[in-house]
């Protein structure tokens, strides 16, 4: 990107829905509640053929000093520092408040580029909340729509100076695709203090207080080289305990970062751990074909520590055998302890997630998993099991042909998955074993 553009202003203005328009994605989680945004997010944006990094920022207040919004205002200004200019809108139809004013005079004073963006214009009641904008002393407002993409032609015009400011002396370089990592966990588990931890910076909002994170926050990142996609995410609850539509708006924002991601760590708190929600997350998971680390956070605090690794270790492959054989890691976000092997870990099980067995090895396996655990007799007959291929990767999914497959037992097929996991090293991820039904070779043709 050549420059990067943060878009600021108070609660409510409609900063999410123009990165939203920028971004070209619903990105960023939109509602007409205010103060939904907490986290600052980072989205490749594109106005025509200006290409730059858009900042979506929480809402502009005043606070006091070590409360949540002073910790939101602390991720704004570091937004505000990182960007080359500052988008500064206001609600065109509410005129300017006192808040716009004085906001208006803190981003005089930081020395940035200003760009003041006067929104939700469509109508003619804007007119005049329009006129107001020129005594903020920011120069002409740009009257924009985000929701309906008016105005943003002028918009265009009014960022090009900056991206022209900006030299371009090396052409981009192609960069390998990076892995999408997402965490994920209940709430208040410490899921944003291992990701800051990880960053090395205090990227993300923490605190003590549970659901700070609202926002599914994707960071991009290097470690040993390899580039890695970190999305943090809002706590999963109990869908009962669910209260509200934001609450509402972020699960399914976690929902979706699950379902792009390519490797979920599983944050498990060391006090309190795989209590019955930790294993629905983990279920979830699985059902989504994610491969899958357990991260034990919190583990400065465990005081027999051997025996509580021990007793997870071992309650693991009962309650969760669809994910048999999953790394459990202990760490600590506020140490640093574990997060080599949890890195490790979770390298470890992107390659088993993407490894492919080789047709004639998996026939072998199948012959002689036969011969040593027949299927069942079904009405006096027994059934055939003709022959496995792997179809698919990410996760590992195979294709296995029999003479009568609606009819074999849930049991059987089940032991043939841990025989496969077992036999071909597949463990802590989701393995998909599919039912076709061979053709008859005495079947008499037309």
């Amino acid at each position: 990107m050549s420059f990067a553009v943060a878009i600021l202003g108070r609660p409510n203005v409609g900063k999410s829905t123009l990165f939203n328009r920028l971004v070209g994605t619903h990105a960023a989680l939109v509602d007409d509640a205010p103060g939904l945004t907490r986290d600052r997010r980072e989205g490749d944006a594109q106005l025509g053929d200006l290409e730059f990094c858009a900042i979506d920022t929480a809402g502009l207040e005043e606070a006091a000093a070590g409360s949540l919004t002073a910790r939101m205002r602390a991720q704004t200004e570091r937004a505000l520092a990182a960007a080359d200019v500052a988008l500064l809108l206001i609600d065109a139809r509410e005129g300017v408040t006192e808040a716009d004013k004085h906001f208006a005079g803190w981003l005089r004073r930081s020395g940035k580029p200003i760009v003041l963006v006067a929104n939700k214009s469509e109508s003619r009641a804007a007119m005049a909340g329009i006129g107001e904008a020129y005594g903020l002393g920011l120069g002409d407002p740009v009257p924009i729509s985000a929701a309906h993409g008016e105005g943003l032609a002028e918009l265009y015009d009014r960022l090009v100076p900056f991206a022209r400011a900006v030299p371009q002396n090396n052409p981009p370089v192609a960069a390998d695709k990076p892995l999408s990592l997402a965490i994920v966990g209940r709430p208040n588990v410490g899921k944003s203090t291992l990701a800051n931890r990880l960053l090395g910076e205090e990227r993300l909002l923490t605190g003590p207080e549970a659901g700070i994170t609202r926002d599914a926050i994707a960071v991009d990142w290097m470690w040993r080289g390899r580039p890695i996609r970190l999305v943090d995410t809002a706590g999963l609850r109990r869908r009962s305990r669910i209260e509200g539509r934001p609450e509402q708006l972020s699960v399914a924002d976690t929902m979706r970062a699950i379902r792009f991601a390519e490797i979920v760590i599983i944050v498990l708190d060391a006090l309190q751990p795989l209590e019955r929600q930790d294993l629905t997350i983990a279920r979830l998971v699985a059902d989504e074909g994610r491969a899958a680390v357990l991260a034990v956070t919190k583990w400065d605090a465990v005081a027999e520590k051997i025996a509580a690794l021990r007793a997870m270790r071992e309650r693991l492959p009962i309650s969760l055998p669809q994910l048999h054989g999953i790394a459990l890691v202990p760490v600590s976000g506020l140490t640093g302890f574990g997060l080599e092997a949890m890195m490790e870990a979770v390298v470890a099980a992107d390659a088993i997630w993407n490894r492919r067995i080789a047709t004639g090895e998996l026939n072998r396996w199948l012959a002689a998993a036969v011969e040593r655990h027949p299927p069942p007799l079904v009405a006096g007959r027994r059934l055939r099991l003709r022959y496995v291929t792997q179809v698919n990767i990410r996760p590992p999914t195979f294709a296995l042909f029999a003479s009568r497959p609606e009819e074999l037992p849930d049991s059987y097929r089940r032991f043939l998955v841990n025989s496969l996991r077992e036999t071909f090293d597949l463990p802590g991820v989701p393995i998909r074993l599919m039912l076709r039904r061979g053709k008859n070779p005495y079947e008499a043709r037309p």
